[in-house]
């Protein structure tokens, strides 16, 4: 009897699909159900299964532990498939199970042991970290995570790290690491530079804006060492040039030898950013003569207990999982283990036209996202088209939030270099990397938060797409691993992009946003980046981008430019500007609004920076422009209005420089939003002179040859402020917004 209902149930829902256009899910509800609202499915995959283009999702209030894996899209932008939380619902979807019996070993510390099967094919907790541009800073990695309460546990480097005493001076827990020494000098010596270390474990050299190379990219345990150093009579200091973006470290001098006697310490700070350059002096043991010197590098000294701790261990049959548990005893909490490597992907390509809305979606063990690899968050558009990700809340991913990147293939993680990634460009172009077939995304209103790599990922898959009213937050936060992917949002291939109106802050080591390689065509308008360690770099780029309207607001770092082309303009820019374009590596360029490519461009010998246009921004201290003098090529600069402080380029024309005009710029949080404070002057409307930007007066950018428009190849005009509000046409304000008031004004700005 029973099979003949289930089989009944299975007809009659057969039967509804051809018809019904809606399709309901629930935790108590049965996967042999009608999926109507008073029979509805169990699991949402049970709905993918069935659901036709045009049809709706609803799920309905609770958690849903599972990966949905969408076996098919929609067929137009009219026609698609709808994922939706109910109304007024709360629905979660994690990547992780809930886990009891564990059993106290000592202290805070407890143990619990699970089989393998538990785990099925995937087992995070043996799945390593690892990939093209990924820097494990001398240790393991794994995707798995452990959650108290909703919130995450740290990975330890060591099983005794678990068991080390509270509060002991030590250092920090293998994570930081120092970015860059140009040169140290001896006491009564001479200056010794990067390129003429004897011997080096580890480091690599890097270009230095103050000239020649340095030891750059240093990580914990790594060291240098010279073989002739000459301290003279009595030495017992040295002088270091360093620079650091990931909270300072500690230099270890040692007498020959990373083991070697310890001669003395040197504490470099943050500088704010890996080419800005502080002096620090190390006192050591008095030096006569010559010596062989090696300096050791470790994160920043701490004395304060970090978060908890978790450690893994996997055998033939079992995964034995110990973490620290401070005064809580986790069979009476709520203790989940990722399980699942996403929660919301497509195991296939060409999946398009499908709307995510509503969710709580977390708690996934997602790899690292380079761009030469399949990219995969916690929800991935995989090599789609059309997709809408919105009003979501998307958290606690091992790598990546949301992934609009690439497919994968044979070659992933196997090209880390410039050259490498042209071959994947070149592969990408023949598997339809193309507007008709790939990217037009739209990812909005989203929140999400702590995610370890990047809050949104795509590489040639987010092109052609918008990214627009999300709060992203938290992002790669540990730092205890490193790399070159890591960002708010980190974008490779974005032709024609928008990204506006967003909150990005607290994002580490790198940038809010950072877009890397061909982002011709793109606009960057009406965003508020703030508490970055760098609000936005453009690495590689020739233009033409646009970068409109902004708070910019980092002390450590507002704008960092590796590039050519960008359009600086009505913006708010507080912390330094950064110009660097000494890169030899050949990289593409684009026929307007589309992927076909028109070439590729080096650097000269000499270097190829400058292109840049500056117009209608305020600056504020610590921010200067007088670094773009040195641009080999012409940029272009009008209307901008420097406060006490700042300095403007020799490319300025007329610039308004109020040397004696603090601006007081001023960011808080209070219960109902974020308010900035500044003071501002009316007359500045008269005396800086501003014109309404436009696709005319920005011209073409140098290396493309291509003009600064709409992604639809219609002009642009800049002639709306940072909250929409008209612009005065003949005489607009400068910096974002137009006539705020005169004096100090407060704004709230989101």
């Amino acid at each position: 009897m029973k099979k003949i209902i289930v089989t009944f149930a299975g007809m009659v829902a057969l039967s509804i699909s051809a018809h019904a256009s809606e399709w309901n899910v629930a935790t108590n509800g049965n996967d042999d159900g009608v999926g109507c609202a008073p029979d509805p499915l169990r699991t949402i995959q049970h709905a993918a299964d069935i659901a036709k283009p045009g049809d709706v999702i609803i799920v309905h209030e609770g958690v849903y532990r599972e990966r949905v894996n969408p076996p098919r899209g929609g067929e137009s932008d009219a026609k698609r498939i709808v994922y939706q939380a109910a109304a007024g619902e709360k629905v979660v979807v994690t990547g992780s199970e809930i886990v009891k019996g564990w059993t106290k070993e000592r202290d805070d510390v407890w143990k619990v042991t699970i089989p393998n099967s538990f785990f099925g094919k995937f087992n995070p907790y043996s799945d390593l970290i690892h990939g093209d541009w990924f820097g494990a800073n001398g240790r393991q990695h794994h995707t798995g995570a452990v959650y108290l309460n909703g919130d995450w546990l740290i990975e330890a480097a060591e099983l005794d790290d678990l068991f080390n005493a509270a509060g002991s001076l030590s250092y920090q827990e293998k994570g930081g690491c120092l970015l860059n020494v140009a040169w140290f000098q001896p006491a009564k010596s001479a200056k010794i530079p990067a390129t003429r270390y004897a011997a080096q474990n580890g480091v690599k050299n890097a270009p230095c804006t103050e000239g020649g190379e340095c030891i750059g990219w240093i990580e914990n345990g790594d060291w240098v060492r010279y073989d002739n150093v000459d301290f003279g009579a009595g030495a017992d200091s040295i002088e270091i040039r360093a620079a650091s973006v990931t909270g300072g470290g500690v230099i270890e001098i040692r007498d020959g030898s990373p083991t070697g006697d310890l001669l003395g310490t040197c504490a470099v700070a943050d500088t704010g950013d890996w080419q800005v350059w502080q002096s620090f002096t190390a006192k050591i043991k008095p030096v006569n003569g010559s010596k062989k010197l090696c300096m050791l590098f470790r994160p920043p000294l701490s004395t304060t207990k970090s978060s908890p701790l978790w450690f893994a261990s996997v055998d033939a049959d079992n995964t034995t999982i110990r973490a620290q548990f401070p005064g809580v005893n986790p069979n009476e909490a709520n203790v989940e283990l990722n399980v699942r490597q996403t929660v919301f992907t497509p195991s296939k390509t060409g999946i398009n036209f499908i709307t995510v809305r509503g969710f709580e979606l977390r708690n996934a063990a997602t790899p690292w996202a380079p761009p030469t690899a399949a990219q995969i968050g916690i929800v991935s558009a995989y090599w789609n088209k059309g997709w809408i990700i919105e009003s979501n809340e998307i958290c606690y991913s091992k790598c990546c939030g949301v992934a609009l990147g690439k497919y994968g293939d044979e070659f992933d993680n196997r090209a880390e270099s410039a050259e490498g990634y042209v071959g994947t460009l070149t592969r990408a172009l023949t598997n339809g990397w193309n507007k008709a077939t790939v990217g037009s995304h739209i990812v909005r209103n989203n929140h999400i938060h702590h995610c370890d790599q990047t809050g949104i990922v795509g590489s040639l898959g987010c092109a052609f797409s918008t990214v627009t009213e999300n709060v992203i937050h938290d992002i790669h936060h540990h730092n205890r691993f490193g790399g070159a992917e890591m960002g708010g949002i980190k974008f490779h291939g974005a032709i024609d992009v928008t990204i506006s109106h967003n909150h990005i802050y607290r994002c580490g080591s790198v940038a809010g946003i950072w877009l890397d390689w061909m982002a011709q065509g793109a606009r960057v308008s009406g965003n508020l980046l703030h508490d970055n360690s760098e609000d936005i770099f453009f690495e590689m780029q020739h233009g033409p981008i646009l970068f409109d309207n902004n708070l910019v607001l980092s002390p450590r770092r507002s704008l960092a430019f590796n590039s050519q082309g960008i359009a600086v303009v009505h913006n708010l820019v507080v912390g330094p500007v950064g110009n660097s374009r000494h890169d030899k590596r050949a990289t593409p360029f684009h026929k307007p609004h589309t992927t076909e490519l028109a070439g590729m461009h080096a650097d000269s010998e000499t270097n190829d920076s400058g292109d840049h246009r500056f117009y209608n921004n305020i600056l504020a201290p610590p921010c200067n422009l007088n670094g773009f003098d040195n641009s080999a090529l012409p940029c272009f600069a009008a209307g901008n209005v420097f406060t006490k402080g700042t300095q403007p380029s020799k490319f300025d024309v007329e610039p308004l420089v109020k040397s004696d005009f603090d601006a007081r710029v001023n960011l808080e949080e209070k219960s109902d939003g974020w308010y900035l404070t500044m003071k501002a002057d009316k007359s500045w409307r008269g005396e800086a002179k501003c014109k309404t930007v436009t696709t005319d007066s920005l011209g073409k950018a140098k290396v493309p040859d291509c003009a600064f428009q709409n992604a639809d190849g219609s002009p642009l005009r800049i002639d709306t402020d940072y909250f929409g509000k008209p612009r005065d046409e003949k005489n607009p304000t400068p910096g974002p917004f137009e006539n705020p008031g005169d004096g100090e004004v407060t704004l709230k700005v989101w």
